[in-house]
């Protein structure tokens, strides 16, 4: 990691007329993947996938089940499949979806528990499955406050599905540091971004907090750069930030509904906030819950914001490269 000359300026900042608008009629693009070719990739809040050309034009793949499912983060296999962690009201999983809509398991349970409503999938170039789940409590709203500590990181390989560290509050996103040494995960409603040390075998370390945030804050996804530099998106402030090297927080995109912010900041503080409170109408925030952040185009330069809410997907130009993750090089069978 090089934290010598980190190359985001200090006072580089965006505003929503910097922002351009791509892939639009996508619905509930919550994580984008960007891939080497050029497409993007991202969930159907229907049951499926999106696929953006980079002619602009979408296409949909739906999945052919009676099973309502809702993907949240997603992933391509090394066989050209997206994974999906399924987020559904009160089950959850991983699972694949071909190119024609055939939806098929991969895991459904956890040492021996079936899987609660599932956040994040990411796939190793080794076939090993990282997995997110944000709370065992159901409805997920019961945890959407400081004091819940119940969402862990799986992890599945030859040796089957397993628990790699527990006891986290609303696990949501995990990223990989660019040395190879760390997991750093968004623990969303505790508002923080920590990381565990990753030993050879899959095992974490300790969590430890690496930034503390506040007010309407809660941090969804989040993607390194090349230098090492975190970028993190926030839903409800509809910021994105980024913590560089050195470890001071940046604030790059700041476009909330007013409002709104205030009214989550509170429930969090009170320890009262509800899903009415979290679904309110996206109002003056036309990012729409930013909610993951991809870098690609030319030489990974483009970022592409993913929402809870948006029809489509916003884009910026960086000043700095993003890191490359397991599913640039991929290509969808």
């Amino acid at each position: 990691m090089n934290t010598v000359q980190y190359p985001v300026p200090h006072d580089f900042r965006l505003r929503l007329s910097d922002l351009t608008s791509v892939g639009v009629g996508v619905s509930r693009p919550e994580c984008v993947l960007a891939l080497a070719d050029g497409e993007l990739v991202t969930g159907h809040a229907s049951g499926g996938y999106s696929v953006v050309a980079v002619d602009g034009s979408v296409r949909h793949v739906m999945i052919k089940s009676d099973r309502r499912f809702l993907p949240n983060g997603i992933a391509v296999t090394t066989d050209g499949k997206v994974l999906f962690a399924h987020l559904g009201v009160t089950d959850g999983g991983v699972f694949s979806i071909d190119r024609e809509g055939n939806v098929a398991p991969v895991i459904e349970a956890v040492d021996g528990v079936a899987l609660p409503p599932t956040n994040y999938v990411s796939v190793e170039n080794n076939g090993g499955i990282w997995f997110t789940v944000s709370t065992r409590k159901t409805p997920r709203s019961l945890a959407w406050n400081k004091t819940v500590a119940d969402g862990f990181i799986g992890y599945m390989d030859d040796r089957g599905a397993r628990i790699v560290a527990d006891g986290l509050g609303y696990t949501n996103e995990i990223a990989f540091s660019p040395d190879g040494q760390w997991v750093y995960v968004n623990e969303t409603y505790a508002q923080r971004v920590s990381r565990l040390r990753l030993a050879p075998d899959g095992k974490l370390g300790r969590q430890e907090t690496v930034v503390q945030l506040g007010g309407a804050d809660l941090p969804d996804g989040l993607t390194f750069d090349e230098w090492g530099g975190l970028w993190v998106t926030c839903i409800a402030s509809n910021r994105l930030l980024v913590i560089r090297p050195d470890g001071e927080l940046q604030v790059v995109i700041d476009e909330p509904d007013e409002r709104h912010a205030e009214r989550v900041a509170t429930g969090i503080l009170s320890g009262t906030l509800t899903w009415e409170d979290m679904q309110g109408p996206p109002g003056n925030a036309p990012l729409g819950n930013v909610s993951s952040l991809a870098f690609g185009g030319a030489n990974r330069r483009t970022a592409f914001l993913g929402s809870l809410t948006s029809g489509n997907i916003w884009a910026f130009q960086s000043p700095v490269s993003g890191a490359e993750t397991t599913n640039h090089r991929r290509r969808l069978a």
